[in-house]
């Protein structure tokens, strides 16, 4: 792909799980302010196409770029990582290894918990974003389709996502695991976003525990949620401290850019369990230090190991395969995309012969048939363009030389029309 003259490929940049320790992923963790802000630096220097992912287990850019240190740059700019820092722990993919990294993430292949299918959800709502600012092109339009009917496929046809596995699963088990007697312990869950949510549903689920208290920073929500789970209790904010101090587990999922969990927030004179599933860590770094506290990050939480995945496991080379047939259907579309304003451009070089030889011949036959000539030379031009895509669409042609002959077989305006386009 070209645009005025500066060779542009697609990237997909970022930091994950594989490279990456929970601490290093939090500093390049971006809000969605500065999500919003990126992707509008971004639009203004002329970039086209680009959207932003940031989780617990990742945060990448995928866009067209004549380097990827534009790319990262941008996250550079937008995040607390240094591009030092970026460079040991980071993933760079260009046009195919980027598109197969893309398919990978959105079927389940590339999540920590291997088939975790929150990853889909989170790449809707990344590609959303990216549209409502004006960031997104055809190209991802297709790319984004094609992999969610890849993942929509996957989740049908295998057991990939067999059983229930995710972290806030792997919280629960934890506490089952590690905890004697939990179902009588005070178990405070703070933060009620995806994760928190699905934390106090996977308690009520896989516990008989009653004593389940549920704060979260924004009330409302709060409210809304305990009316539907009315076996869970809901506190205030201002109360945090002394719920925290009531506790024997803390779970914490508040999704801020810096600590909501201190020093201060924690009693001394007892054991308390607290498990952070925040990105970046919202439980202060210090408190680990603290002799009574067992501290849980999102990283040991991931490293579940059980029957479940070894049943998924079996699964990954279904879903290889699957991945397979759509990105050979989407690299069909883009090999078609490649040469569709060189066939037009033909296309039309014909209807101006073909209009200048109807009116000519109009002009010098008397009772010349205009409406059955048109006819038959509309077929003619039809059969040329098609043997010209045919021409083009074989493994062993070259489309620049090809389009190259035809530029000079009929003139300038094929070339001007291509140049264009592309």
């Amino acid at each position: 792909m070209t645009t005025k003259n500066h060779q542009v490929n697609l990237y997909n940049i970022g930091v994950s799980y594989k490279k990456a320790e929970a601490h290093i992923r939090g500093k390049f963790s971006l809000t969605k302010e500065a999500q919003v802000q990126l992707l509008k630096e971004a639009r203004e220097t002329g970039v086209d196409g680009i959207f932003v992912l940031s989780t617990c287990n990742r945060t990448e850019i995928a866009g067209f770029a004549a380097h990827p240190f534009l790319l990262i740059n941008l996250l550079c700019k937008y995040s607390k990582g240094s591009v030092e820092e970026f460079a040991e722990v980071s993933n760079v993919y260009k046009n195919q290894d980027a598109i197969s990294h893309l398919f990978r993430m959105g079927t389940g292949l590339d999540s920590q918990i291997l088939g975790d299918y929150e990853i889909v959800g989170q790449l809707r709502q990344a590609f959303k974003q990216a549209k409502k600012q004006q960031t997104t092109n055809a190209y991802f339009e297709r790319l984004l389709n094609s992999v969610m009917q890849a993942s929509k496929r996957v989740k049908n046809e295998t057991k990939l996502s067999s059983g229930t596995t995710s972290v806030s699963y792997a919280a629960v088990q934890y506490i089952i695991k590690h905890l004697p007697n939990y179902d009588s312990k005070n178990i405070l869950v703070f933060g009620l976003g995806k994760m928190g949510k699905h934390t106090c549903k996977n308690l009520s689920e896989y516990t008989n525990n009653t004593s389940v208290c549920l704060i979260n920073r924004t009330e409302e929500k709060a409210i809304e949620f305990v009316k539907e789970h009315p076996s869970i209790k809901k506190e205030v904010i201002d109360n945090l401290s002394s719920e925290v101090r009531n506790s024997d587990v803390l779970i914490v999922s508040t999704a801020s850019d810096r600590p909501t969990i201190t020093k201060a927030h924690i009693p001394t004179d007892k054991e308390i369990l607290i498990l952070d599933l925040s990105m970046p860590a919202n439980v202060a770094n210090d408190v680990k230090e603290l002799k009574n506290v067992t501290l849980v990050n999102v990283d040991a939480l991931s490293k579940v190991t059980d029957e479940t995945l070894a049943i998924r496991q079996q699964e990954v080379p279904i879903a290889e395969t699957i991945i397979e047939t759509h990105k050979a259907e989407f690299n069909e579309w883009l090999h078609h995309r490649s040469f569709t304003p060189a066939v037009y451009a033909l296309k039309k070089s014909l209807e101006t012969i073909q209009k200048d030889e109807i009116a000519f011949h109009k002009k010098k036959f008397k009772g010349f048939d205009e409406e059955q000539a048109e006819i038959i030379t509309s077929r003619f031009i039809q059969k040329i363009t098609t043997q010209f895509v045919k021409h083009l669409k074989d493994e062993e042609t070259s489309i620049p030389q090809s389009i190259n002959v035809v530029s000079k077989m009929f003139g300038t305006e094929l070339k001007k029309l291509h140049a264009e386009d592309y």
